[in-house]
């Protein structure tokens, strides 16, 4: 399944299912085929996917700073961060909240 959130200020973001069903719950909301961010909450969700970012690239800075998978880190690629994940998402739901327009998904 994919996610596909769409919003009338704004153009169509798709995402795979693992990845929509994070930002999802990470928004407060339950995953499933079909939901919406209303205008009135797109400030929360904002919020709380920048928390969750901040958290994850803490994380991940208290792990090289202990040395976990030192020996490892130059012989694969980055992985791609949540940050690059939401950071589309996070554009949709500004640009939503400007022009008072929910985002919704599976509709």
């Amino acid at each position: 399944m994919l996610y596909k959130f769409k919003s009338k200020a704004t153009g169509n973001l798709i995402m795979l299912e693992p990845q929509g069903r994070q930002v999802v719950k990470i928004m407060g909301k339950e995953p499933g085929p079909q939901g919406i961010v209303t205008w009135s909450e797109i400030p929360a969700a904002i919020a709380a996917l920048q928390a969750a970012v901040a958290q994850e690239e803490a994380a991940a800075a208290a792990a090289v700073a202990e040395g976990d998978d030192a020996s490892d880190a130059a012989d694969r690629p980055p992985p791609i961060g949540l940050r690059q994940r939401v950071v589309p998402l996070i554009d949709m739901l500004r640009r939503a909240h400007a022009e008072e327009a929910d985002v919704v998904w599976g509709v």
